[in-house]
Formats: C-alpha cells, sequence, structure tokens
C-alpha cells in the first residue's frame, strides 16, 4: 500500500517545517517546498537522508509556473498521488502602503509608480493557485486515498483583527479567511476539505530579530499549537471551510460574523440556487463587469473614458 503525500510550502523553517516533521512522523511523504535552497535540502535530509520519503523542492510560490511544476514533480516523486497540502510560505509587506513623500517616485512618463504587492502575491494569489492545482492531482490520485484530499491554509489573527503596520499583509490573511469559507464546503462533496490555521505570535524567520529580543514570553503560542490544529483536521473528513485561530496552547473555532438582519441572511444562505443559475454559463466580459455601457480597463484615453459599443 502506497503511502500518503503532502506538500507544504515555507517548509524550510518554523511552521512549515513543524507540520511537514508532524506529517512525516505519522508516514506520510512530504515534500518540502521552499525559496531557500540551502535550509530546504537541509530541512528534508533531516527526515531522510535518501529523498525517499521526504525531498525538497525549490519553489517560488508567487510564480505561477513555479507553484504548477512544484504540483507536478511532488505528483510524480509520490507516485501519482497527492492527499495533503499546507499552502504555509508567507511575507510580511515588501512596500509600506505609507511611504512618505521621499519614497513616492514617478516613471519615465510621470506616473505614480506601482506599490509593490509582493505580498499578495505570495499570501494569497499563491494560495488560490495553488488550491487550484491540488484539486487537479487530488482528483487524478491513485492508491488507497485516491480522491480524497485535505488543503490546508496559513492565515493569520491578523486576518481576524487587523495590523496596522503590514495592511497589505493583513488584506492577504482577511482573503484566505473568505476563500476557505467558500470554497470549503464546496470542495467537500467531492471528499476535499479545505480549512486554515490563524497562528497568534509564533515565532519564525517572517518576524524581525528585534522583535523576538523584546517580546513578551506569555504571550507567544508554541508550534505545537499548529500541529494541534493539523491533526484535528486529519481526523475529520467533514470538517472544511473552518478557520481555527490558535493562541498559546488553545484552538478557537472562529464563527463568521453574525447576519446583521433576516435579508441579509436570506441572500447568503437561501439565493445560492439563484446564482449558481446565473453563473451556469458565464458570459465573457470585456471589463470589469457585465452592465451596460460599463468600460473596458483600456478604454480611458487622455483622461476620458470611452463608452464601448
Amino acid at each position: 500500500m502506497s503511502q500518503p503525500v503532502a506538500i507544504v510550502t515555507g517548509a524550510a523553517s518554523g511552521i512549515g517545517l513543524a507540520i511537514a516533521t508532524h506529517l512525516h512522523s505519522l508516514s506520510y511523504r512530504v515534500v518540502i517546498a521552499d525559496l531557500n535552497p540551502t535550509t530546504g535540502l537541509a530541512a528534508a535530509h533531516s527526515l531522510d537522508p535518501s529523498s525517499k520519503s521526504a525531498t525538497f523542492i525549490q519553489c517560488d510560490v508567487s510564480s505561477y509556473r513555479a507553484q504548477a511544476l512544484l504540483f507536478k514533480q511532488a505528483f510524480d516523486w509520490g507516485g501519482g498521488r497527492l492527499d495533503f497540502c499546507h499552502a504555509n510560505a508567507g511575507v510580511d509587506d515588501r512596500q509600506l502602503l505609507y511611504d512618505g513623500e521621499e519614497k513616492e517616485e514617478l516613471d519615465e512618463e510621470g506616473l505614480v509608480k506601482r506599490l509593490n504587492t509582493k505580498t499578495m502575491e505570495v499570501n494569497l494569489e499563491a494560495v488560490i493557485q495553488g488550491l487550484w492545482l491540488f484539486k487537479y492531482y487530488v482528483r487524478r490520485s491513485k492508491g488507497a486515498g485516491a480522491g480524497k484530499g485535505k488543503f490546508v491554509a496559513t492565515s493569520s489573527s491578523a486576518g481576524l483583527y487587523f495590523m496596522t503596520t503590514n495592511p497589505q499583509y493583513t488584506a492577504s490573511k482577511y482573503g484566505v479567511i473568505g476563500l476557505v469559507r467558500s470554497s470549503g464546503p464546496v470542495f467537500v462533496k467531492e471528499n476535499i476539505t479545505v480549512n486554515c490555521i490563524c497562528p497568534g505570535f509564533i515565532p519564525t524567520n517572517l518576524c524581525p530579530p528585534e522583535i523576538l529580543k523584546i517580546w513578551p514570553k506569555e504571550h507567544i503560542t508554541p508550534v505545537s499549537t499548529a500541529v494541534k490544529a493539523i491533526d484535528a483536521f486529519l481526523g475529520d473528513d467533514q470538517m472544511t471551510g473552518q478557520v481555527v485561530e490558535l493562541s498559546l496552547g488553545e484552538l478557537y473555532f472562529r464563527q463568521m460574523v453574525p447576519w446583521a438582519n433576516e435579508s441579509q441572511e436570506w441572500i447568503g444562505t437561501k439565493s445560492l440556487d439563484i446564482w449558481e443559475k446565473a453563473y451556469a454559463e458565464v458570459p465573457v466580459k470585456n471589463g470589469y463587469g457585465s452592465g451596460e455601457g460599463e468600460v473596458n480597463a483600456e478604454s480611458e484615453v487622455n483622461g476620458k473614458i470611452e463608452k464601448e459599443d
């Protein structure tokens, strides 16, 4: 009987390494995916020097091609099987939204240069693409767990509250929660569960060293709490769409905010059939929407908006 196969991104250290190590102890064959080849290779070697049950694949998850190659290589290495994925790779804000005038630059056309949104690409876009790739390979898996899969994403307590120092990070982590809550109930119909963890302060390489020196120990969440959450997901094939906050040694299953009124509850729970009919055949949309008279992104010329024909 073949062993289950797992991919963990950002697995060369911190939460990712702890989860990869735990899965390996549960007899998973584990793919350590990380941008850093030095620490990534060392992590995989520490689990299995022979690379038979643990291997390293370098990957920049912000590149769709790199992530697509990761999944294909992992699937092939696993003997045509993929059972688990933890989309854990993350970065903080690469450029501050609050940058002062001295950092506000113009390009050769006199336009304000684009804000660096690498944070959104790694923390949210890569998670969405990772789920897209995961379901493809789960559907084509062979072996004892064929057609079943568990997808876990790392959000953050900043996705439940906010973090003023990193607004892009906060936005990306809110996005992960929305992705999990909306897609989880759908994917479970084909035996794929989708959940996320929202860690409190767990010291990782993402944290600036200056912070670690002064952070109060009573407000540090151990990485073992993340492992506890993974075990909860592994132990329940119907647990999906769940947002689990990790604080100190406890798991908190966080629910959506209450409906504002009966109308909002009806829209959120009873109107799904209407939406499914509307999206049964999605029309081609040239612009940002489908309404009559809406404009295309390329229709703005010299500051004037031209209506599409």
